[in-house]
């Protein structure tokens, strides 16, 4: 090969490099009874990069209105028409699990926002192809039991969802609260779209709980508490990671002061020690989030959709070594990078996948949250232990962060 031959093939590999395009398709809940989620989920898309590396992305966002079918239509849509390279979303577990068969039959590696532990486990070939940012269920139930014990509590209740959140929940709770020694006296289960949970909530106060759980996501969450607190009930009532956002702790009010979340830390960035991993992303995004929005108060689904962004950053580059975007063998790349990645830090902490592990976050990595006062404030690392009195615990997390 002579020097023009070779002077013109390193320009063909350049400009190629340079016309390559990155396309993710995003489905979101921005209407609906999950809208909570979706709308800082939609609006954290605008932060994110238009490049990242040497590739332009380019960003295609649907609603799907909070529904299961219509998420699964815009899936089919990004997998068909639009030919995207990755998928993120969507906002919830149901409208997530409805996905998962076109992700592994189109090979397109789909990153979700819901946070259930259906939608990655138990492993098998479509699943391959799905990730999610939200912690596993399990994660943040053995960080709330752990709560529980520090409180002593010895008996609680549980309020949830009629969907696959609420069922992934009840499963995880029990498995938590057996071996801790504490009990599970009542089981009651509400629809987002049910206009009273009064008959549940009696149920629950007659089993007179030390404290009560309520799995749901969104300002649907609010209504059970609400009832409790208006019918006497004074325990503890502990949330999941589907809650703390600013229209969850309006749509409650004074009833929700007080709720206990083993959750994100980046709704509470500015509080968390210097050494905890999450605090250099969580303060990131919350100075991008102010300069666009005028305000510092990121919620933990904001945190969940940029933490995608943060993964695909990491791993986009990676996939790019092998495969040019808008092939096969990209997306194929790109899923394998994703599972390859090893103490990436994002909003809520560092992230390492492996084949069996598409969550990629240790029991250390939730805080314990509450709301005083219409704020969601840190309370303590999550995985502090349980003979300590609350507040009490001392942990220490890894000195270095780094991507590779």
């Amino acid at each position: 090969m002579n020097l023009k031959t070779c002077v013109s093939a390193s320009l063909l590999i350049f400009t190629q490099a340079c016309l390559a395009q990155v396309k993710v398709g995003v489905t979101v809940s921005s209407t609906g009874p999950a809208a909570s989620l979706g709308i800082p989920e939609k609006q954290t898309l605008l932060l994110m990069p238009a490049k990242i590396g040497a590739y332009d992305v380019e960003y295609i966002v649907l609603d799907d209105a909070s529904d299961a079918t219509t998420a699964r239509k815009n899936v089919l849509r990004f997998t068909t028409q639009d030919h995207v390279d990755v998928i993120i979303g969507s906002s919830t577990t149901p409208a997530t699990l409805a996905n998962i068969e076109v992700a592994g039959a189109s090979k397109t590696p789909m990153i979700s926002l819901g946070a259930g532990s259906s939608i990655i486990e138990p492993m098998n070939p479509n699943r391959r192809w799905v990730f999610k940012t939200p912690y596993n269920d399990k994660t943040t139930a053995n960080a709330t039991v752990r709560d529980m014990q520090r409180k002593h509590i010895r008996t609680v209740a549980f309020i949830g969802a009629d969907d696959g959140y609420g069922e992934s929940w009840l499963k995880e709770l029990k498995a938590a609260t057996g071996p801790a020694g504490i009990a599970l006296v009542a089981q009651e289960r509400f629809s987002s779209r049910d206009p009273s949970v009064v008959a549940q909530v009696l149920k629950v106060i007659a089993a007179k709980p030390d404290a009560v759980l309520i799995a749901a996501s969104g300002t649907p969450s609010a209504t059970p508490q609400i009832e409790l607190r208006d019918k006497g009930y004074k325990g503890p009532v502990y949330q999941t990671t589907g809650v703390l956002n600013e229209d969850f702790i309006r749509v409650g009010g004074r009833a929700v002061n007080g709720t206990l979340v083993a959750g994100a830390p980046v709704t509470v960035a500015a509080e968390l020690p210097d050494s905890h991993p999450p605090k250099q992303p969580a303060m990131a995004l919350t100075a991008l989030w102010k300069g666009k929005f005028g305000t510092d108060k990121v919620n933990a689904f904001a945190g969940y959709a940029w933490d995608a962004y943060l993964e695909l950053n990491a791993a986009i580059p990676l996939a790019g070594k092998t495969a040019r975007p808008g092939t096969p063998e990209f997306r194929s790349a790109l899923r394998d990078a994703l599972e390859g990645l090893r103490n990436v830090a994002t909003t809520n902490g560092l992230v390492t996948m492996s084949a069996s592990d598409h969550n990629g976050y240790g029991p250390d990595a939730p805080s314990m949250l509450t709301v005083q006062d219409g704020k969601s404030r840190f309370l303590q690392p999550a995985q502090a232990s349980p003979s300590h009195a609350l507040g009490r615990g001392r942990c220490r997390w890894p000195r270095k962060v780094s991507a590779s």
